[in-house]
């Protein structure tokens, strides 16, 4: 009898023994070969071949289009650009049997114990890959239905172990209704992110500020001058405050006594009230206001038959103190500088505006139909099935992103979020880098489909050169890019050097630009990095090296020992290009 391990080798058993010994017990559990899962992940070598005739403009090219299987663009990306991508956007399959999809064939095996768990282990394989990408301070942000949203949110937290912050649900649609009476009219959008992530959020409205006195400091505000404690916790905090002005002298709240201490009290570390007073800090209510008790007797009686100055107490330390002066009936405060305040920005809270108060920051985005408008716009028909609403995307990357950041949304699908970044750079001048992964979805009736080419590449194109006055300020060069598969042992001959060329360049931050396969050795010098990769060694190379000391040049060969043997003594990185490749790829 054929067994179901049987195939397995003896080190493999005990990986896998190892592995189930380790994983949690509660939680969410799917069908998955993890041994073939690991196996994947390394299975081949990805290279990704730029496309010069799909690329839009000319090279120097900061953004990416990558046609391809998403697993395999990851694989390539996370040899690159592992640890800097700042948002990562997703809008994944929902798995509803559509059967438009491409994947439904490999991905929705209604053979399955658990019907979707094929759904799930396509997307754990890509979100294990995507969690690589993110920089210490990013965050992946994922859209979904509400019918599989709890299965998705059980397999990120497999995926992404401590990385949830949170979910938003916006609207999709108005009205309608389905069954139940309850209308499906929101989806999801889960958060999961690095410890320093953090949203923008938006800047504290301040309208309690202003100037009436001309205070040359600025704009204040008056905050209270008290304390949580009470008379009798707080004796320090028991005294009149005399203002200079009137001659009126204020009691604290018995309940709530001064915050700050006179001159001469042990335990002041901040101004004293003196102080206070001398730099004008200190406001007054009720200017004018008082009440006087001549006697203390005087003063006893009213407590007792509860018409003295609200503040009043038989048993204050400081009683007597009032007799014979003017006790002011409003309260005193501090003046606080809109130009002292070091406040974090109002927390974002919701896609569904009018929810929250003043002190949380929500926006509602527009309707799965604003989407379908602006592909009917740029296509000129429906090009694109549901596509999400460029408002939604765009507010999420403004809130995830500052200029310079890297985007990246590998269901790129009608490339909505490559709109979102160049709506986002016209806006504030920035200079955000996207990265848009789709694959070409042929399938037997449509094997010459390729929806990577025609819909989210040229979507970008026609935004560059549309003559919608909206759109006069995007512009968005991208280097077109092909994922090839290649085996380890065939990597030293299918290895192409534009490739490789490709590779380093990303790996090193650097724009793309053409390789050159005429020249002995290529170059490409950025601010902060000159790259070289060497196929052929000539005497210029190596007299030009030999100038290039301690300037931050990395020079890549494929046999690099005779290349640092010549170079003995110079201060300029030499690597194997085999070797740096193969090791970022594996990590």
């Amino acid at each position: 009898m054929t067994g179901k391990y049987d195939h397995l080798s003896k080190n493999q058993l005990v990986e896998l023994l190892e592995k189930r010994d380790r994983s949690k017990r509660l939680g969410l559990v799917w069908e998955r070969d993890e041994i073939a899962a690991d196996k994947a992940i390394d299975e081949n070598f990805i290279a990704c071949e730029i496309v010069p005739g799909l690329s839009e403009k000319p090279a120097p090219w900061s953004n990416l289009v990558i046609e391809g299987d998403n697993f395999d663009a990851l694989r390539w990306l996370r040899m690159t650009l592992a640890g800097q991508v700042q948002c990562i956007y997703v809008d994944p399959p929902y798995n509803t049997g559509n059967q438009t999809w491409v994947y439904n064939d490999r991905y929705l095996d209604p053979e399955d114990r658990f019907r979707q768990s094929t759904w799930l282990e396509f997307l754990y394989r890509r979100f294990i890959l995507a969690r690589d990408l993110l920089a210490p301070n990013g965050v992946m942000l994922v859209s979904m239905n509400d019918e599989q949203r709890a299965l998705l949110e059980l397999m990120m937290d497999e995926a992404m172990p401590g990385m949830k912050l949170g979910c938003f649900v916006w609207r999709t649609r108005k009205g309608g209704y389905d069954s139940g009476n309850f209308s499906k009219d929101h989806d999801f959008v889960m958060i999961y992110c690095n410890p320093k992530f953090a949203f923008a959020g938006s800047a504290k409205q301040r309208d309690d500020f202003s100037n009436p006195d001309g205070d040359p400091r600025g704009d204040w505000t008056d905050d209270p001058l008290q304390q949580p404690k009470n008379y009798k916790q707080r004796e320090g905090g028991v005294y009149l405050i005399r203002d200079p002005e009137t001659d009126v002298y204020y009691p604290p709240n018995p309940n709530r006594v001064w915050s700050v201490g006179q001159k001469g009290d042990k335990k002041l570390r901040e101004d004293s009230i003196e102080e206070l007073l001398e730099k004008k800090l200190i406001i007054f209510k009720k200017k004018g206001e008082f009440v006087r008790y001549e006697t203390l007797e005087e003063l006893q009686q009213a407590i007792k038959d509860k018409t003295a100055h609200k503040f009043a107490r038989l048993d204050l330390p400081n009683l007597a103190d009032w007799v014979g002066k003017k006790i002011g009936v409003g309260s005193v405060r501090i003046k606080k500088f809109l130009k002292d305040r070091k406040e974090t920005p109002n927390p974002l809270s919701s896609l569904l505006d009018g929810i929250v108060n003043e002190e949380s920051y929500s926006f509602e985005p527009g309707k799965t139909a604003e989407g379908t408008r602006a592909i009917r716009t740029i296509f000129g028909g429906d090009a694109f099935e549901y596509p999400k609403p460029p408002s939604l995307i765009k507010k999420l990357v403004e809130q995830s992103t500052r200029p310079g950041d890297i985007v990246l949304d590998f269901f790129a699908g009608s490339a909505t979020t490559a709109q979102a970044v160049m709506e986002l750079n016209a806006e504030d001048g920035g200079d955000r880098r996207f990265i848009m992964v789709s694959s070409t979805e042929a399938t037997e009736k449509e094997p010459n489909k390729n929806l990577c080419q025609e819909v989210t590449a040229e979507r970008v194109r026609r935004l560059n050169a549309s003559d919608d006055p909206k759109c006069a300020e995007l512009y968005a060069p991208f280097a077109y890019l092909r994922t090839r598969k290649i085996a380890f042992e065939d990597l030293d001959y299918d290895l192409h050097p534009k490739d490789a060329w490709t590779a380093l360049e990303t790996l090193h931050g650097l724009p793309l630009t053409i390789y050159d396969d005429k020249a002995a050795w290529n170059m490409h010098a950025g601010e902060a990095v000159t790259l070289v990769l060497v196929d052929r060694y000539e005497t210029a190379l190596l007299d030009w090296l030999r100038d290039q000391s301690r300037k931050n040049v990395f020079v890549y060969a494929w046999a690099p020992g005779q290349l640092a043997r010549e170079l003995a003594g110079i201060e300029v990185e030499i690597r194997s290009v085999r070797d740096t490749l193969v090791r970022s790829f594996q990590q």
